[in-house]
């Protein structure tokens, strides 16, 4: 039979005996159910893998391949690993059926069964799972709405075009503990780019925070150091105990193209000059958070107009090589995809350090680029 209508639960049955294939359509098909058979356990694995049962009834002793050895296969398939297994077996014993369990069956049916006993067990499993998809429904939605509230919070190169940024930011969760803004200071125009330790729902919460204190603190009351400065102050008395911020922090004054760089315990930025120079811009600094005073070493320069600036969070540099299993913490590599950037419009350059650096690898932690030019 036919599962026609998504809404009716598809039972897949998979038994070498056809009286107790017969039987058990049957007994599902009169109380509502669809059900589809298989006479084998590979038989059975391609159904599974082409009409996506809600379900399936699994005997145990069958020729060639077992019903353990098709629970297992069923089970590293990533798009049969969810569906819920019933062993149907001869096999009473303590062992069969702690194997069972143990290797992802949700039930066990002892056979000679009985139709009650046979419903029951299906309706009341079905009820779990269904149970079980609402709440992960649930939380996708909570997640994405988290997600698209950190996106609103993220200023977008459009929304300030004279800021003159391209950005990459790929969060390894739905929200991640990677953070940037770009906002108008004195003169010009303030860059961060910040780290907040965990991958938890809690370090996105922070970014919130994160952005108000930056924008009360970076008026022309406020050197960038007292900016940072008086962020720790705050932060110090309100994160609990193991969160704390790493950032890097840029402003340029247009007025005076003039470049001051700080870090709090952040990777260096990059700076790339139109005549050539290449300068790691190393600014020394704190942490935002754990400590009650913090201790910043700014770093200054002039610009030139087409000078480019590079922030970035350790994820760009923690991107997994998939050839040697080892990371890609060189500087060096990062730099050399920075100078290939000096011929590339400036929104195409984050984009490109990132394929440079990874080579189809996957990161291991946030990837955010800031990419700046006076």
């Amino acid at each position: 039979m036919d599962n026609i209508q998504s809404e009716i639960p598809l039972v897949l049955i998979i038994d070498d005996d056809p009286t107790n294939r017969l039987v058990l359509e049957r007994i599902l098909s009169t109380s509502g159910f669809a059900t589809i058979q298989a006479e084998a356990g590979d038989v059975g694995r391609s159904k599974a893998l082409e009409r996506k049962p809600d379900i399936i009834l699994l005997d145990i002793m069958m020729p060639g391949e077992s019903g353990f050895d098709t629970l297992c296969r069923l089970k590293k398939d990533p798009l049969t690993a969810a569906i819920p297994v019933i062993f149907l077996s001869a096999l009473d014993d303590i062992n069969s059926k702690v194997k069972g369990f143990e290797l992802g069956a949700v039930d066990y049916v002892t056979k000679p069964f009985e139709p009650p006993e046979i419903l029951a067990r299906v309706r009341t499993n079905l009820k779990v799972v269904q149970a079980y998809r609402v709440v992960i429904a649930e939380q996708a939605e909570r997640l994405r709405q988290v997600k698209e509230a950190q996106q609103s919070m993220l200023t977008r190169p459009e929304e300030l075009p004279d800021a003159k940024f391209a950005v990459l930011f790929e969060p390894i969760l739905e929200a991640g503990g990677d953070y940037y803004d770009v906002f108008p200071v004195s003169g010009g125009f303030g860059y961060v780019v910040a780290d907040i330790s965990g991958h938890d729902l809690k370090a996105s919460f922070i970014t919130s925070g994160f952005k108000a204190l930056l924008r009360q603190n970076s008026g022309p009351l406020f050197t960038p150091a007292e900016t940072l400065t008086n962020i720790n102050n705050v932060l110090h008395n309100v994160l609990p105990a193991g969160k704390f911020l790493t950032a890097a922090y840029a402003v340029i004054n247009s007025k005076r193209n003039h470049l001051t760089v700080l870090s709090a315990g952040h990777p260096p930025p990059i700076f790339l000059g139109v005549n050539g120079e290449v300068e790691i811009l190393r600014a020394e600094g704190d942490i935002l958070g754990p400590f009650p005073h913090i201790h910043l070493s700014p770093v200054s320069r002039n610009l030139a107009k087409g000078d480019r600036i590079f922030l970035y969070t350790d994820g760009l540099s923690d991107i997994s090589n998939s050839k040697d299993n080892t990371t890609c913490d060189d500087r060096r590599l990062l730099i050399q995809a920075c100078e290939e950037c000096r011929t590339l419009p400036l929104e195409q350059c984050p984009r490109h350090i990132r394929d440079r650096i990874s080579k189809g690898a996957k990161s291991l932690d946030d990837v955010l680029l800031l990419a700046v030019e006076a």
